[in-house]
């Protein structure tokens, strides 16, 4: 823990002075987070490249458009991943506006056919496939807890809710993914 206060203090001092007029420092957070918010974005899109590029794109042009609402009371990383899923929010209205998801789910579809996995990959293609059945707030819930390995009292921050509130939600989204993983695995006759 002592070497994750540092860092947060980092953070924000850096990033109250991008507030104050310093833009240039913005780049450094980029180097620091950009990756992290890709996977986010990567996993949280079905494995769609550029457009989790752009959304990593979209949440550091947000910073610097509205550096004015950083307070540096919190961790700079919850600020960030508020503003990640705001982005996120706004492009899953935009895709459903234009009937994007129905088309992407088909192409995905179709991928999944002509592939011959082995079972790890197998296994694998079957988490994501149970992902995908989760509701995108349980998705969004494994994501920062599982995969960017988020504190809860960092997700609770982002969620505006109790650590204790965050662990609840996290079981539940983990026992309905295990539900709907071996629901999927009957499906298909996977022996594993």
């Amino acid at each position: 823990m002592e070497k994750e206060l540092p860092q947060a203090l980092e953070d924000n001092a850096l990033m109250l002075k991008v507030k104050a007029g310093e833009l240039s420092l913005l780049g450094l957070l980029f180097e620091r987070y950009h990756k992290a918010l890709y996977g986010f974005f990567y996993r949280l899109t079905s494995g769609q490249q550029e457009l989790s590029e752009d959304l990593v794109q979209t949440v550091f042009m947000r910073m610097l458009h509205y550096r004015h609402t950083f307070e540096g009371k919190g961790k700079f990383a919850s600020w960030m991943y508020h503003m990640a899923r705001n982005v996120l929010a706004d492009e899953y209205r935009k895709q459903k506006k234009q009937g994007y998801r129905d088309e992407l789910e088909k192409a995905e579809n179709n991928m999944a056919l002509s592939e011959v996995p082995d079972d790890r990959e197998e296994e694998l293609q079957l988490l994501e496939k149970a992902m995908r059945h989760l509701s995108p707030e349980k998705r969004e819930l494994l994501e920062m807890s599982k995969f960017q390995e988020l504190p809860y009292r960092t997700i609770g921050d982002i969620l505006g809710c109790s650590e204790g509130n965050v662990k609840v939600k996290v079981f539940r989204a983990v026992q309905e993914l295990k539900s709907v993983y071996h629901q999927l695995e009957k499906e298909v006759g996977y022996d594993g």
